[in-house]
């Protein structure tokens, strides 16, 4: 079991604010800096690192400036198996087969 599964959608969003605190502390940049160099305001970086909500655009752009745009690949991984490919190449859903089904 993944165990951010056991996290309500209030607490993932404030786990993540302060992943993206602890990261900027660790960089010893202030909000006011990360803020100006991701052209957003401060309040939103606050919003951001206090889980209070903050937009996708804020998130991206934060993360850019912390140079961890690879958190975004976890949240949207790039997709290998198209399901509509695999049945263009026979390998769609099958039917189960009435015989012997011991109805």
């Amino acid at each position: 079991m993944n165990t951010l599964s056991a996290f309500t959608p209030d607490e993932l969003i404030a786990k993540l604010g302060e992943d993206i605190a602890r990261l900027r502390l660790d960089k010893n940049i202030t909000q006011l800096e990360v803020a100006r160099r991701a052209g957003v305001s401060r309040t939103a970086v606050v919003n951001l690192e206090t889980g209070r909500g903050a937009t996708l655009y804020t998130l991206v752009r934060v993360l850019r400036v912390l140079g961890r745009e690879d958190w975004l690949g976890a949240l949207a991984p790039r997709v290998t198996v198209r399901p509509l490919e695999l049945r263009r190449l026979g390998h769609g859903r099958q039917r189960a087969s009435s015989k012997g089904s011991g109805d």
